[in-house]
């Protein structure tokens, strides 16, 4: 699973290991290059690339629409918010209004979907550290929610549900609505049963709080987002700080790192504000459900031209579960668009993985890995 290089040097034995990119606790084919002392790491180096699929010159060689499967696979974990950011740059840049059902059901898939992205991000994370318990739990939760995916989009994991201009489904019957209803009364307490089991554990705690810091300027500098950044003490939501959507129309809180049981910033705080998060996005959901019949039935998509050709240049972002998503496209009046790009949180959080390391135990890079959330496709792509 590693190999181990072992050098000389005048101070002392340094040992070279290679932490993946087939290692369990990397999430996904990444590679560390860690030089230890001993069981003290000197220096951890990223090293990417190995799940690079051109996905973005695949964009600039599919028509606008044809483009909207793919985007899935930016981020498979939290695939809803690709599709989103993708029409919502398209629908810009075309002059698309989007109807405000549409807007509800995007809202409310999203919201799911960074639900089952956390309960994955926070399972996997406990499992890292020596917990198998938590992730079975996270895990039977999620199943609940992929159910009610599938029924509403036919997918369980790469929805394809947005379309440009709105999406591509209304709620699939009269009962979804009060089934989902149902789930959030059931899912809130788990939540609960969730902190008394892990979050608090004494074990878990001595693991994670007060390691691996990161101050809320060392965040900024480094380009953080989402919960990264908001775990520092960042106060910094799109969808509070640049609305979109149906979030305007909903009351929510954003939680911050408040360095409760460590320091503001350690990765018990990045556990923590996930775990919070998810209680908010059941907020979201069952306001935007018990609102969304105050708009007509059927009314998914806006009036689209007859060919989505348009010049010009434009920039969307989403608040995804990994933070702030932005999609940039530039048009030349052709089916496809000239160039497509991605701004995703995961490549940027793996810049300051480097200047972190010095001083944390082999294990505590593993807790801090895990705490930062990265999906090797938005690091790649």
């Amino acid at each position: 699973m590693a190999e181990v290089i072992v050098t000389r040097e005048q101070d002392g034995d340094e040992m070279t290991l290679n932490m993946g990119p087939h290692h369990p606790s990397t999430h996904g084919v990444l590679r560390f290059v860690l030089n230890t002392d001993g069981e003290i790491i000197r220096k951890a180096t990223p090293d990417v690339g190995y799940l690079h699929r051109s996905i973005e010159k695949i964009g600039e060689r599919n028509t606008y629409e044809q483009f909207m499967p793919y985007t899935d696979r930016v981020d498979y974990l939290a695939s809803m918010f690709c599709n989103e950011v993708w029409a919502t740059a398209v629908e810009r840049l075309h002059d698309v209004e989007v109807p405000m059902r549409a807007k509800f059901l995007r809202g409310i898939t999203g919201e799911l979907n960074r639900i089952i992205n956390h309960l994955i991000s926070l399972g996997t994370m406990a499992m890292d550290l020596g917990a198998f318990t938590p992730f079975i739990q996270a895990l039977r939760e999620r199943e609940f929610v992929n159910d009610f995916m599938e029924e509403l989009c036919g997918a369980r994991l790469t929805y394809n549900y947005s379309r440009i201009g709105g999406v591509s489904h209304d709620l699939p019957n009269d009962t979804w609505k009060p089934r989902v209803l149902e789930w959030l009364d059931h899912f809130l307490p788990m939540v609960d049963e969730f902190d008394r089991l892990i979050t608090y554990n004494e074990i878990f705690v001595k693991r994670t709080a007060n390691i691996a810091v990161i101050t809320a300027e060392e965040a900024i500098d480094w380009g953080l987002v989402g919960p990264n950044l908001r775990a520092s003490g960042v106060k910094w939501d799109v969808r509070k700080d640049d609305p979109y959507g149906a979030y305007p129309l909903v009351d929510f809180d954003i939680p911050v790192g408040k360095g409760k049981l460590g320091t503001v910033g350690d990765s018990f705080d990045r556990f923590l504000v996930r775990v919070e998060e998810m209680r908010q996005s059941a907020k979201i959901v069952r306001q935007l459900l018990q609102r969304i019949d105050e708009h007509p039935k059927g009314q998914l998509r806006g009036e689209l031209p007859k060919k989505l050709r348009a010049t010009g240049e434009v920039y969307a972002h989403v608040e995804s579960a990994r933070g702030d998503l932005g999609c940039y496209v530039i048009a030349n009046g052709k089916d496809e668009p000239y160039r497509v790009r991605f701004r995703t949180g995961s490549f940027t959080v793996m810049g300051i993985v480097e200047p972190k390391s010095p001083g944390l135990f082999v294990a505590d890079l593993v807790a801090l890995i895990s705490s930062i959330d990265v999906v090797a496709p938005e690091i790649d792509r």
